[in-house]
């Protein structure tokens, strides 16, 4: 089993910054992909970025340019670096990973973002 733990989340500003982590413990192996993933009240959950082992990274249009995800695999952590946060990215926000044609969940992190 795999569990993940997030932490960072919080209340800020419009134009403020925050940064997510995550990290993974129990049966992790190598070669897999984290990534975050956000929930709003009355949406539907969607990708926010993902990177793989590899460090070949994806993410959201809305999101490019502002937020930066990156990983140590050593501690198996993976972060979220958000900047230039905007009212339209509140959400809790989900910690996943998949490996070995699974995915694993995290508990979810609120991030909110006062205009």
């Amino acid at each position: 089993q795999v569990q993940l733990v997030e932490s960072g989340g919080g209340l800020v500003q419009a134009g403020g910054s925050l940064t997510l982590s995550c990290t993974a413990s129990g049966s992790v192996f190598s070669n897999n992909a984290m990534g975050w993933h956000r929930q709003a009240p009355g949406k539907q959950r969607e990708l926010v970025a993902r990177i793989t082992y590899g460090r070949t990274t994806n993410y959201a249009d809305s999101v490019k340019g502002r937020f930066t995800i990156s990983r140590d695999v050593a501690k198996n952590t993976v972060y979220l670096q958000m900047h230039s946060l905007k009212p339209e990215d509140t959400a809790v926000y989900y910690c996943k990973m998949t490996q070995q044609g699974r995915d694993y969940w995290g508990q979810g992190t609120q991030v909110t973002v006062s205009s």
